[in-house]
């Protein structure tokens, strides 16, 4: 049994978390927003990905804190949602004062969604302010919501075997530490639930009743892989510690671990895979005891963003093999 409980996102104070996503052409945003300046690092495991600002958190970077997170559909094009961010933190006085200027600091990294339908929305300001307006309301949510609107996974066939996907939360309480996941997940490889290594989600057959295993697929088709280098899993763990930069990188690498648990393949050339860890609170313990549960409830959001997700265009889910 596990030493801590389960508890919901949101009780982790001084983040909020909002949404924002067009369904008809299933694209959208997820806004976190750091009431306070929170320390943040980065681990990025995958060959291609879509960032923004991110080489501030290198701990030899001056910088020592953000003041909001993105997580976008869109490719490189929703970096543009970060904008609407910026204008939201900036209008509540959050932001690195520079004169008489506020300069809100947004990290964030995005999945390639462009194929699911026909990739002409992508997320804008407009949506990631809409993001950032939502996140008042303190609602949780799962599935077909906010970055993982066009998430898909099991690619290594193309779209054509492909299920979809979503955006999974979970968190844990360990006695006053806190910590807690958010993801979305755009894989090319399958997934598996963590605890008992069952397929979730993924590669589908060719009558499309069943699912194969991309891994063992992967080994002849990766050599066509370039034209299916839509994939990224794209997330962040957020937790109640005191650590510094160094350190929340550390979390952030061992975080990842959750990603390598709980999808297969993984971390390709053709992923863009990036996990960010953020702190928020006073707890003093270490980065090993956050990364070791990092890893724990990012791999425990993979599952959910997968087995919350409804069809949609087209796409099975894994609720349609339940």
């Amino acid at each position: 049994m596990y030493p801590w409980k389960e508890i919901s996102l949101n009780e982790i104070k001084d983040i909020r978390i909002g949404h924002a996503q067009d369904e008809a052409h299933a694209t959208g945003c997820t806004a976190i927003l750091c009431e306070k300046k929170a320390v943040c690092g980065v681990d990025v495991r995958g060959g291609g990905p879509a960032s923004r600002e991110n080489q501030l958190l290198n701990p030899l970077m001056s910088n020592d804190g953000v003041h909001g997170v993105l997580l976008s559909g869109g490719s490189a094009f929703g970096l543009d949602a970060a904008g609407g961010m910026m204008k939201y933190l900036e209008e509540k006085g959050r932001g690195v004062k520079v004169g008489s200027a506020i300069v809100p600091i947004v990290v964030g990294s995005c999945i390639f969604d462009l194929g699911c339908v026909d990739g002409s929305v992508r997320p804008d300001a407009a949506m990631g302010y809409a993001a950032c307006l939502d996140s008042e309301r303190g609602i949780e949510r799962n599935g077909n919501v906010g970055a993982g609107m066009g998430a898909t996974v099991g690619k290594i066939m193309g779209d054509g075997f492909a299920m979809k996907s979503g955006l999974g939360c979970y968190a844990v309480q360990m006695g006053s530490l806190q910590v807690g996941a958010i993801v979305a997940v755009n894989a090319i490889g399958d997934v598996y639930e963590l605890d008992s290594g069952r397929q979730l989600a993924g590669l589908l057959n060719k009558k499309k009743d069943g699912m194969l295993s991309s891994e063992i697929e992967a080994v002849k088709l990766l050599q066509l892989a370039s034209k299916f280098s839509f994939n990224t899993t794209i997330g962040a763990v957020i937790t109640n510690a005191n650590l510094d930069k160094a350190a929340m990188n550390k979390v952030a690498a061992m975080a990842a671990n959750g990603v390598a648990r709980t999808i297969r393949p993984v971390n390709t050339s053709m992923d863009g895979d990036s996990i960010y860890a953020l702190c928020t609170g006073k707890v003093k313990t270490s980065a090993d005891v956050v990364g070791t549960i990092g890893a724990h409830v990012l791999g425990k959001a993979i599952n959910r963003a997968v087995l919350e997700a409804d069809e949609i265009h087209g796409y099975k889910s894994a609720k349609s093999f339940l």
